[in-house]
């Protein structure tokens, strides 16, 4: 992978000076770099990884796998795009084994979650059947421990 995007993909909040300080590159080469990753769509979007329980959000995430009847000509593409549609819906994949499709709803409590999956999930044609699991404690996402807690990355020393 291009170091330039690992940086990125680690901390996106850095400046370009930032990064060509640690490329050992030109400000206005690594500029012109992440200008074309964006045009190419490498690069889909910045975001940032919060700590929703330091900020009082009452927020319910749920993991469901959904099973659906592929469609002739569109597999399982046209059912995966519709449902990543939604606003609930924070993320969609194919997956292998047991179903088809998980995705991931947030809501702000257990009920409003309980109406997607009812109201509007479970009712599109080609879904055959969810299964809903409530995440109860978050303890990494993307790669970031919660706790906040820094790693030592350092290697054991032994005598």
């Amino acid at each position: 992978m291009d170091p330039l995007l690992k940086l990125l993909r680690d901390n996106a909040a850095l400046k370009p000076a930032q990064l060509a300080a640690l490329l050992g590159a030109p400000e206005e080469d690594v500029v012109s770099r992440v200008k074309a990753y964006e045009q190419e769509g490498v690069i889909l979007g910045y975001r940032t990884l919060l700590n929703e329980e330091k900020l009082g959000h009452d927020i319910v995430r749920a993991v469901i796998e959904v099973k659906i009847t592929p469609e002739r000509g569109g597999g399982f593409d046209r059912l995966a795009d519709r449902i990543s549609k939604y606003d609930e819906v924070e993320s969609c994949h194919l997956m292998s084994g047991g179903y088809d499709l998980q995705v991931v709803v947030v809501g702000h409590n257990l009920r409003e979650v309980a109406t997607f999956v009812s109201e509007k999930l479970s009712t599109i044609h080609g879904v055959i059947s969810t299964a809903t699991h409530f995440m109860l404690k978050p303890y990494k996402a993307q790669g970031i421990l919660m706790s906040g807690k820094p790693v030592d990355q350092r290697l054991p020393v032994t005598p």
